[in-house]
């Protein structure tokens, strides 16, 4: 009976998705040892058998490690045919064999993942032509709207100079080291990376030309992504360095351009969407931010009206295909309380969809660029 219950105690693991890799703990090679001893007591017509797991995790420490032994727990006492008593014996994985895995891993890889022929991520640049016009808290609630729709979401903080998703999301830890591969930091669901991650991301950044565009390569190459449903990259503000690197790097991204409602700001907006005249990149859609603030049941327009439907309209006639208005999403002080606290104002504290108007916004936003 034990060897029957071995037997199915992995293959029941081999289930077991570890977080960060997105692979089988079984296939990665953490399980190495299922023992089942019966004990002489019967509950309820079952056997009790206690079944010790010993399982070695990729690094000592690993931050994901309770979510790991949860998981494992719940596969052992899920059996049906024996009240089995797990028991789990955690340690870490020798050097060597943590060497042979990243090199598999690798080798699996080879080379920047998201260009691949037959990859399923969607890949969507979040640009605006001038700062100041929350692009990146668009692309941090949007990330995260994905992700508690069920996507397996990831978001790249591209703006070297400002990068500011760390604390949008309240992702203060540092990437997991794994002998020379990183894994990006989970949070609200989301996989990030950013500079601001790294040590000495406090001082100033003077890159420029190809240490900007190394940088980018490194975030996508470097970093085990996995194989997400959606990335987002929230780009610097404007048409540079890194707008180009992205499109030479991601041929397959869509261009999403974010912009507030008065002139000054979408008249620049549009220098952003005609980037894709002269890089191979296609232009989504626009979304319009600030675009009104409720105020007793009556909408201000504290910055005018219009600005997304011009850049819609204009990038439209100017790039020969539709480029929609994807959303206009208000001025709330919420998303600046919020964000500043490290959580996405579209989310409830438990990571699901708030039931609020902006999120329902942001839904819709979700839902029209996965069409």
């Amino acid at each position: 009976m034990t060897d029957v219950i071995e037997r199915n105690v992995h293959d029941r693991l081999s289930r077991v998705i570890d977080p960060e890799l997105g692979k089988s703990i079984t296939d990665l090679g953490m399980i190495v040892g299922i023992e089942a001893v019966p004990r002489d007591v019967i509950d309820s017509g079952r056997s009790i058998v206690d079944v010790t797991v010993k399982v070695e995790l990729t690094v000592e420490g690993c931050p994901l490690t309770q979510t790991i032994i949860d998981k494992i727990n719940e596969a052992v006492t899920s059996y049906p045919a024996a009240k089995l008593v797990p028991h789990i014996d955690v340690a870490s994985m020798s050097r060597s064999k943590l060497t042979g895995l990243v090199n598999d891993l690798k080798a699996e890889r080879r080379q920047n993942p998201f260009t691949k022929p037959g990859t399923k991520t969607r890949i969507f640049a979040i640009a605006s032509g001038k700062g100041g016009v929350g692009k990146s808290s668009v692309t941090a609630n949007l990330a995260a709207t994905f992700a508690a729709l069920g996507y397996d979401t990831a978001a790249i903080d591209a703006d070297i100079y400002g990068f500011s998703l760390p604390t949008l999301f309240g992702a203060h830890g540092h990437p997991t080291n794994l002998d020379g591969m990183l894994m990006p930091v989970t949070a609200w669901g989301v996989k990030l990376i950013s500079i601001g991650m790294f040590a000495g991301a406090d001082r100033a950044i003077l890159w420029r030309g190809p240490r900007l565009q190394r940088s980018l390569e490194q975030f996508l190459s470097d970093v085990w992504w996995g194989e997400p449903d959606v990335l987002l990259l929230d780009l610097a503000p404007g048409t540079g360095d890194m707008a180009i690197s992205v499109a030479q790097a991601l041929p397959n991204a869509e261009l999403v351009v974010v912009t507030t409602p008065q002139p000054s700001a979408s008249d620049v907006a549009v220098r952003a969407g005609l980037v894709a005249l002269q890089v191979p990149m296609k232009v989504r859609g626009v979304i319009e931010n600030m675009s009104y603030y409720e105020h007793d049941g009556e909408r201000l327009r504290i910055f005018g009206e219009g600005g997304g439907r011009r850049v819609s309209e204009q990038l439209t006639k100017d790039l020969g295909h539709e480029v929609p208005l994807l959303g206009t999403l208000p001025l709330e002080p919420e998303v600046r309380i919020d964000g500043e606290a490290g959580r996405p104002v579209v989310l409830n504290e438990d990571g699901t969809l708030a039931d609020s108007p902006l999120a329902a916004e942001f839904k819709g936003i979700a839902e029209r660029l996965m069409r």
